[in-house]
């Protein structure tokens, strides 16, 4: 063990274990994680080579070996637990891209489970199950992503056959990005616009073979591969899909609650948010996920930053840890802190999640709205920041964050594509913003809302005023967080009218609802930020008041009022604007951070350890447990296939002859 990191664990000021337990939910939680996690890396069919060293097809075929082996020992473990599947899944998947029937499990089957009616359950579930059918989900098309509603790949209904006819009418309208479609699925689930009788219902899901189940050849009228190389996932084969005059049987349309009748009848779903089910499902997985990455990312840069030693901090002293440096920690612990607050976030997004989804199952459907809004602007609020922030990781690392031994750039190329998959997050935050909009002309018409909006009632409280900022209340203790909440609860409030009444006034000159909109978009999107903001900051102080244990306590209480404070520093603007804080308590709170980073510094390696990240699981040189980095780094180096001969090729192939002609 290294030197640095043992007393860095000796400096501790709380009990690593305990903190674990509340990141999993439980000391039993924590135990079955665990034993899970000794499953896989004990076991010797998961030994694998090292990526960085193969080349895409070998990637990819490790990708599907693993996959299929995970598949078979799940089974022979009895691993069948929804929580127990992910811990396996992810311990087996280390690197996010790495699972070539991602969308099967992910997209495939939970919109089967959800869009399914009884009699498509019991043909449709087996089959999935048994992997004799592996889906994907294919939605995103090269000319449409987000804008779900501009989607051109139709179904139009043949009450002659009693099929749907699928075509992809134009070059915009392939299918295109679906994880699996390009060489592993034989099923996708495909969204296409409705036609029957005529008339077009908008978007619908359907089940649409696209290989022979035995053979795996594409079937007629199917136009399916691979779309090529990525910034990223290297082991995943994105795909494209050309649909020429498919046909499918009528039942093929997902129907639990929409349908077709033999005879062409429509009938329309409760709601029209229930198509995009699987979309809200993934969104408030991606939160949780960006609160992963970046537990990942803090404790590579953060062990690391613990055991490199780089200049003289005092001349003739011997070189200081990088993680003394005041602009090193000012580099890592707002996002040691925004790993905390983000991973209580996904906490709550899965429970709400699931607990809205019982609703709905029950046919109470009127939380829905809320959902499809929390879930768009949280997962684009987390994964702009956690993108970011990855990158500053890697930066903090130095020279050694650019090698892939690292684990830094595959971790950036890993979750970047978070920022635009499920939803471009420009995109989410607007749509986040029309229910905003649209909650404030409730409570600007008399009615009180509920829910995480509520604060919207107090309208009358907040209004803005044609005022000097010195005449507004300014009481404010910035070491106090129920005082810091409902100050970014009041910046929340005060950005959602500013940017309904800037359409308000769009309105009034341009008498056009959608240039008006178009025309306060930056201001929605900073209302939708701010929203998230509060929702944050709320949740990470709602988690204080569970936890009993006083060292615990006291940690994460220095943790979430430096990411309190620190986000008002970042966007000292909107309070200062609003009058909420003055420029003397801003000054303060400049001066609070420095002396929080000071009181942080003894826990920080502790507190990336109670992630309780396994080496196998970061697969980093540079964060390993130990400390001891640059043996390994150099181990790393020389596997490096360019190392499997003292000579290269190249030498003798153009190098030598080179001179001879010279």
């Amino acid at each position: 063990m290294n030197p640095d990191i043992m007393k860095e664990r000796q400096n501790a000021t709380f009990d690593v274990e305990k903190l674990t337990n509340i990141l999993d939910g439980g000391p039993e939680k924590t135990k079955r994680r665990r034993e899970i996690e000794t499953l896989v890396f004990n076991d010797p069919d998961f030994e694998e080579e090292d990526p960085n060293f193969l080349s895409r097809s070998e990637r990819y075929d490790q990708a599907v070996r693993k996959s299929a082996r995970m598949i078979l020992k799940m089974r022979e473990y009895g691993i069948g637990h929804p929580d127990e599947i992910y811990f396996f899944k992810k311990y087996v998947i280390k690197r996010n891209h790495e699972e070539a029937m991602g969308l099967h499990f992910s997209m495939f089957m939970p919109t089967l489970h959800s869009q399914c009616d009884p009699e498509q359950a019991r043909k449709w579930l087996p089959l999935a199950n048994s992997f004799q059918v592996v889906g994907t989900y294919a939605q995103t098309e090269l000319g449409h992503g987000t804008h779900l509603r501009g989607l051109e790949t139709t179904a139009t209904y043949d009450p002659a056959t009693q099929e749907f006819v699928l075509n992809s009418p134009t070059f915009s309208s392939i299918k295109w990005w679906p994880g699996g479609l390009g060489k592993t699925s034989n099923c996708a689930i495909v969204i296409a616009q409705l036609y029957t009788q005529g008339n077009c219902h908008g978007l619908h899901a359907f089940i649409v073979p696209i290989r022979d189940f035995n053979t795996h050849e594409p079937l007629p009228g199917i136009v399916v591969g691979d779309i090529g190389p990525k910034f990223g996932y290297s082991e995943v084969d994105n795909g494209f899909l050309k649909l020429e005059n498919i046909r499918i049987p009528r039942e093929n349309m997902l129907m639990k609650h929409a349908t077709v009748e033999p005879d062409g009848t429509y009938v329309k779903p409760p709601s029209s948010k229930l198509t995009y089910g699987t979309m809200v499902f993934i969104r408030s997985l991606i939160v949780g996920n960006s609160a992963l990455f970046l537990a990942k990312s803090c404790t590579i840069a953060i062990r690391y930053s613990a055991v490199r030693h780089q200049s003289d901090f005092r001349p003739g002293s011997p070189e200081p840890q990088i993680l003394d440096y005041q602009t090193q920690q000012y580099k890592l612990f707002p996002l040691l802190a925004m790993a905390y607050a983000f991973a209580f976030v996904g906490q709550y997004m899965n429970d709400t999640y699931n607990r809205i989804t019982g609703d709905i199952n029950q046919g109470d459907f009127t939380e829905m709205p809320e959902l499809h809004a929390l879930s768009a602007g949280l997962k684009a609020f987390t994964t702009w920041a956690t993108n970011a922030a990855i990158e500053v990781c890697r930066m903090s690392c130095g020279g050694h964050g650019y090698s892939c031994s690292s684990a830094l750039p595959d971790i950036y190329v890993g979750f970047t594509p978070s920022c635009t998959y499920e939803g471009e997050n420009t995109v989410m935050m607007l749509q986040t913003a029309r229910y905003l909009v649209k909650s404030y002309q409730q409570v600007k018409a008399g009615k009180q809302l509920s829910g995480i909006v509520s604060y919207l009632n107090e309208a009358e409280h907040w209004r803005v005023q044609p005022q000097p900022v010195a005449a507004r209340p300014t009481v404010v203790d910035i070491n106090d967080l129920a005082s810091l909440v409902e100050v970014y609860k009041l910046r929340a409030a005060i950005l959602v009218e500013m940017a309904a009444k800037n359409i308000q006034q769009e309105l009034q000159r341009t008498k056009n609802q959608e240039d008006a909109w178009n025309n306060s978009a930056i201001d929605l999107v900073r209302a939708s930020d701010a929203h998230c903001h509060y929702v944050v900051v709320k949740l990470f102080t709602d988690k204080l008041g569970e936890i009993g244990d006083t060292a615990v306590h006291s940690v994460l209480s220095t943790l979430a009022l430096f990411y309190t404070l620190h986000g008002i520093t970042q966007n000292s603007g909107d309070f200062l604007q609003a009058g909420l804080l003055s420029v003397p308590q801003v000054m303060l709170i400049s001066v609070r951070i420095k002396e929080l980073l000071s009181q942080l510094r003894p826990n920080a390696v502790a507190l990336v350890d109670a992630f309780d990240i396994h080496d196998k699981s970061l697969n980093s040189v540079l964060g390993r447990y130990d400390g001891n980095v640059y043996e390994h780094l150099f181990e790393w180096a020389r596997r490096s296939p360019l190392n499997s001969t003292e000579v290269h090729e190249s030498f003798h192939k153009y190098l030598k002859p080179l001179r001879s002609k010279l």
